[in-house]
């Protein structure tokens, strides 16, 4: 089995689409629209599915198309066809088998996607057919007809397109929970942004513009600098070739007030070290664990041993503050309803609006990942259930020079070490 998918790890391993796949098995059961049983199997509903098969490279996420009987509906449920879903890193790291709230393969991934209800259950007042809603959902959400709990949908503004509604539940959660139940953003205040190119990156450079007077730094390749500057950002910063915590030392010999940290290992130390007296660290992420398209066991070893490790004592002699942030782990249906209803308000007045880097169909899901994987995205990757036709080419933004050349080398890299798994698994 390993030995036929090995080569597909080259270009484009997910263009094989799954029909030849045994059609009525519904395997997924955490989250496939038929999960009530039928009494009797009258229509059948089809739909496309990526589904996460195994752990590992970009070609274990299958492109499937799933058969079985409609879903029957319980009081509380709708059923939405999806137009776009969200790509987030939680995802990368899910097929890596690094995301703990993921289901056990095979499992549909995908927290974020928009669509049209196309059916409600009972007791289902405030929704109705033809309605355009943002969904949310633990997993799942990566296919073509989804059933949630109404109560996990969001009526979208009319302005709004599905793929900025896909774009807008996590990372702006995720942002908005940060800076202001946590940080308790406040006019004059300074926060450090890493990967400030990235989805929440955005998404918390829009939120801190909705307070007066907020210094940002922002870190990124400098091929987006200029981007993220027109976007918000104060004092971009290139990661890559300047140590960003001697940089801002050098704009603000104080530190910042706030740190959002979706690195772990040194650069949690690092944002700690840089934070004024009464500033806060919000660790959200380790990125750093994730080096390639499969695990990499030295990385995450040397992410937790460099990690941040204080004494109480330490810290309150700093007077600072560690929190951390995982969405997943927020089971507060109301917070979650009460801050999705907060940052449609304020798509609706013009004070955020998702930016959309790249779209690509489900056929395309491992060029979607490797775009992010390799950090060429600038705002958020979105996912397309509708089959793709055969002339159009994926929509993105035109990459830098200096990104295409790291494509190719990257891409170089990747036809090696294929080459060296599939003789490693003949001999």
């Amino acid at each position: 089995m390993s030995g036929e998918e090995a080569p597909t790890q080259q270009q484009q391993p997910e263009q094989e689409k799954k029909p030849d796949d045994p059609p009525p098995a519904p395997s997924d059961a955490q989250q496939d629209p038929g999960s009530s049983p039928a009494a009797a199997p009258e229509r059948l509903l089809s739909f496309r599915a990526l589904v996460l098969t195994g752990y590992g490279g970009y070609d274990k996420v299958k492109l499937q198309l799933k058969m079985q009987s409609e879903p029957q509906l319980k009081p509380g449920e709708v059923l939405v066809r999806v137009k776009a879903c969200g790509l987030n890193f939680a995802e990368l790291l899910g097929r890596q088998g690094l995301y703990e709230l993921l289901p056990t393969p095979p499992v549909t991934m995908g927290m974020e996607g928009s669509g049209v209800i196309e059916a409600v259950g009972e007791d289902v007042k405030d929704r109705k057919v033809g309605d355009r809603v943002i969904v949310i959902s633990r997993s799942g959400m990566w296919q073509e007809v989804v059933v949630v709990t109404a109560n996990h949908t969001f009526p979208m503004a009319e302005q709004m397109s599905f793929e900025e509604g896909a774009a807008l539940p996590i990372n702006y959660m995720t942002a908005y929970m940060m800076l202001f139940e946590m940080a308790n953003l406040r006019p004059g205040k300074s926060v450090l942004i890493h990967m400030a190119a990235g989805g929440v990156g955005v998404a918390a450079t829009q939120l801190c513009q909705t307070v007066p007077d907020v210094t940002i730094f922002g870190t990124a390749s400098a091929s987006k600098h200029e981007t993220i500057a027109q976007g918000g950002v104060t004092h971009p910063i290139d990661y890559r070739t300047k140590d960003y915590a001697e940089e801002i030392r050098n704009i603000s010999p104080k530190g910042v007030d706030i740190v959002l940290d979706p690195l772990g290992g040194s650069d949690t130390q690092k944002g700690f070290s840089l934070l004024k007296p009464l500033g806060t660290l919000i660790v959200f992420g380790a990125a750093n664990c994730v080096t390639g398209q499969k695990k990499n066991l030295l990385a995450m070893a040397k992410t937790w041993y460099n990690q941040l490790s204080l004494t109480m004592l330490k810290l309150k002699q700093a007077n600072k503050g560690i929190c951390g942030f995982h969405l997943g782990y927020i089971n507060d249906d109301e917070l979650l309803s009460r801050t999705m209803y907060k940052l449609l308000e304020l798509y609706r007045q013009g004070k955020i609006k998702p930016r959309i880097d790249s779209c690509h169909h489900f056929e395309e899901v491992a060029d979607a990942m490797r775009r992010m994987h390799e950090r060429l995205n600038i705002g958020k990757v979105i996912l397309l259930p509708e089959a793709k036709k055969e002339e159009e080419k994926p929509k993105s933004d035109p990459e830098p020079v200096e990104n295409v050349e790291k494509t190719k080398a990257a891409a170089n890299e990747k036809k090696e070490e294929a080459t060296e798994e599939l003789k490693a698994e003949k001999d």
